[in-house]
């Protein structure tokens, strides 16, 4: 008899709640969107690091690849995502008491145009931007692949949520 109420309470709990979790974020409907283009990013910021356009590119490939079932195409895509790197500088962030600069940021700037072939109301163009900060005394040498690593992975997260994650 025990056993019978605690079955009825855990049927009536299941009945009465559902939960639904997207582990990955992306609210797709596969039945209409197969497929993904995405252009290579150049860079086209006035300060220049090689490494960082090969980098975007491929973590920005990667997050569609790693979290949706879309298939990547070079052209004709049913989502199309193109732009290039905009800027990458270097700012002093605060000063110590000596008058001399303290912790510097580091801002990348990417320019997205995102055009969804199914339904062009989601259509857009705009800038995703991250910063990191590091201490003055550091040369951004010794931190700069770190760095940008940090910033390609948030700006790639910002793409992929506002062109198939609807956040």
């Amino acid at each position: 008899m025990r056993y019978m109420g605690l079955l009825m309470v855990i049927l009536l709990m299941a009945t009465a709640c559902t939960v639904s979790y997207k582990f990955n974020g992306a609210s797709i409907n596969y039945d209409k969107v197969k497929t993904i283009t995405i252009e290579e990013f150049p860079n086209r910021a006035s300060y220049v690091w090689g490494p960082m356009a090969p980098m975007f590119n491929t973590d920005l490939q990667d997050i569609y690849v790693q979290q949706t079932r879309l298939q990547q195409v070079k052209r004709g895509g049913d989502l199309h995502v193109s732009g290039e790197i905009t800027a990458y500088d270097q700012y002093n962030k605060s000063v110590s008491a000596e008058g001399y600069s303290s912790v510097v940021e580091l801002k990348m700037v990417v320019n997205v145009r995102f055009t969804n072939n199914t339904n062009h109301s989601e259509d857009f163009e705009k800038t995703f931007s991250a910063t990191c900060e590091y201490d003055a005394t550091q040369q951004l040498s010794a931190v700069q692949e770190e760095l940008v690593t940090q910033m390609v992975d948030e700006i790639t997260e910002q793409i992929f949520n506002a062109t198939v994650a609807n956040w």
